[in-house]
């Protein structure tokens, strides 16, 4: 059960994280005078404290449904974690009702904090009617790494629980792609397009290119790295009188 616990705190939470960037994207692109009127550090604050409680309160009702539930069979989930519906298969009673709960629940969540960011890009596009050829290649590339994750999360996220509480061979994959390839992919789609880290990244490779070429074709480097000449073996050429 803490492993259920857990899951659905920070997935919710983050789930309400990234639809809260989605309004922060909105704001500075299509007010961006009001920018710092509106996102002050007080409303940032009652934003973050809003998805925690948004993320207690559904980890709570998810608990709730599940602790209660007559479990008189085998303990193995077929499962990498433990998750609802497959939790809901070991139950000795009828499900059904708790399976449509789980659907509103999990479901509509999913569902209206996808909405949301894909509303809010829309106006974003919408709005650049009014802007430059630089400002929309600025606004996109603002958005581009956001609406990368939003992607990679929701989509995996309706499919696993905007549906009735049943299990595909296929939930296994789409499991491991939303709680490990995803989070392992976030920072390198957030940093990627951070121009300083590009630099940097840039700066790194060519100090390596230029490493190699140095090292002359007579020259070795042993295990701890340092350069060693290299010796030629002499041919000793024995004149035979």
């Amino acid at each position: 059960m803490l492993q259920l616990l857990f899951s659905r705190l920070f997935g919710c939470t983050e789930i309400f994280i990234l639809t809260v960037m989605a309004y922060d994207r909105h704001v500075a692109i299509c007010k961006p005078l009001h920018y710092l009127t509106f996102m002050d550090w007080k409303f940032c604050s009652l934003l973050l404290l809003s998805c925690w409680q948004g993320g207690f309160l559904h980890t709570f009702v998810q608990t709730m449904l599940t602790v209660q539930l007559p479990f008189c069979g085998p303990n193995l989930i077929d499962h990498f974690f433990c998750d609802v519906h497959p939790l809901l298969k070991l139950a000795c009673t009828d499900t059904y009702v708790v399976g449509l709960v789980v659907v509103a629940n999990s479901g509509m969540i999913s569902l209206s904090s996808f909405v949301i960011p894909v509303g809010s890009y829309t106006v974003i596009l919408l709005s650049f009617k009014t802007h430059s050829s630089e400002g929309r290649r600025k606004a996109l590339s603002t958005c581009a790494s956001h609406f990368i994750v939003v992607i990679l999360l929701f989509v995996p996220c309706l499919f696993m629980y905007l549906r009735p509480s049943t299990t595909f061979p296929e939930d296994k994959i789409v499991a491991v792609f939303y709680t490990i390839v995803t989070p392992m992919l976030n920072p390198l789609v957030y940093t990627l397009r951070n121009m300083e880290v590009k630099n940097a990244m840039k700066r790194l490779w060519i100090k390596r290119l230029l490493r190699r070429n140095r090292r002359g074709p007579d020259r070795k480097f042993s295990v701890l790295g340092q350069p060693q000449l290299y010796q030629f073996p002499k041919m000793v050429a024995e004149n035979s009188q």
